[in-house]
C-alpha cells in the first residue's frame, strides 16, 4: 500500500496548494483557466477513449452503468454530501448580519464541491496506469508506475483545485478507496483483468472524462456521476461478450 499512499499524499499536497493561492488569483485568470482545463480534459478523454476495441462493449457499459447510477442517483448523493460540508463550512463563518449570504455562497458552491470531487476521482483514477500500476503493486510489490502517476496528480490536483475548489481534495478519498482495493485485491483481479477489460474500462472512463470536460466548458449539464459505474462493468461484460461470440 505504500505506493497508493503516495498517491494519496500528492493529491492531498496538490490539492492544498491550489487551494492555497487560489484566492489570491484574479478571476478573469481562474477563468482562463478553468477554461484551458476544460480543453485539456476533453483531450484526455478522446485519446483514452481511441483505447477501446469493441463498440458495443462501450455502448453496454455506458447504457447499463446510466442506468444503475441514475437509480442509486449517484449525483444525488453526491449533492447531498456537498451539501452537508458547505453547511458545516458555512455555520463556521456564518453571523446575523451575513447568514443570508452565506447561505447564498453555500448553495452555489454545493455544485463546485461535487464536479470537483467527481472531475478529481476521474481523473486521477480512470486510466491504465491506476489499473496496471495498483496490480504490479499487490502483485510484485513494484510501485514504479504508481510512483510516475502520482508526480502527474500532484500538478493535476493543484491546477484542478484553482478552478474546481476543495472537492478535488476530497477525490483523494475516492483515490484511497479505489486504488487500495485494486492493490489489497490484485491476486484475486488480476484474472479478470486482462488487456481487453483494462482496455475497454479505459475507453469507457474516457468517455466519461469527454463529458466531464464539456461540462467544465459549460457546453452541457451531464450528471457525470450517474455514469460511473460504466467504467466497472467491463469486468463483467468482457467474458459475458465473449462467450457468447464463441457460441455464434
Amino acid at each position: 500500500m505504500t505506493g497508493v499512499a503516495v498517491n494519496v499524499i500528492t493529491v492531498v499536497l496538490g490539492s492544498l496548494a491550489g487551494l492555497l493561492f487560489r484566492n489570491k488569483i484574479p478571476a478573469k485568470i481562474t477563468d482562463a483557466v478553468m477554461i484551458g482545463i476544460g480543453i485539456c480534459t476533453l483531450y484526455i478523454g478522446i485519446s483514452g477513449s481511441l483505447s477501446g476495441q469493441n463498440t458495443l462493449m462501450l455502448i453496454l457499459s455506458i447504457a447499463v452503468g446510466a442506468a444503475i447510477g441514475t437509480v442509486i442517483n449517484i449525483d444525488g448523493l453526491l449533492e447531498r454530501l456537498a451539501a452537508f460540508l458547505e453547511n458545516k463550512t458555512s455555520k463556521r463563518n456564518k453571523s446575523a448580519e451575513n447568514g443570508k449570504e452565506c447561505n447564498t455562497l453555500a448553495k452555489a458552491g454545493k455544485g463546485n464541491v461535487a464536479r470537483g470531487f467527481v472531475a478529481g476521482s476521474l481523473l486521477f483514477c480512470v486510466g491504465a496506469m491506476t489499473i496496471t500500476g495498483s496490480i504490479n503493486s499487490g502483485v510484485t510489490g513494484n510501485n514504479d508506475v504508481i510512483y510516475a502517476k502520482s508526480l502527474l496528480d500532484l500538478i493535476s490536483s493543484a491546477v484542478l483545485s484553482v478552478s474546481l475548489g476543495w472537492g478535488v481534495l476530497l477525490s483523494a478519498l475516492f483515490v484511497l478507496i479505489y486504488q487500495g482495493a485494486l492493490v489489497l485485491l490484485a491476486g484475486l483481479v488480476a484474472p479478470f483483468l486482462s488487456d481487453f477489460v483494462i482496455a475497454e474500462m479505459t475507453c469507457a472512463g474516457s468517455v466519461l472524462i469527454i463529458a466531464l470536460g464539456l461540462n467544465i466548458l459549460g457546453i452541457t449539464k451531464i450528471k457525470v456521476a450517474n455514469y460511473l459505474p460504466a467504467v466497472f462493468l467491463p469486468i463483467a461484460l468482457c467474458p459475458l461478450l465473449e462467450w457468447i461470440s464463441s457460441l455464434v
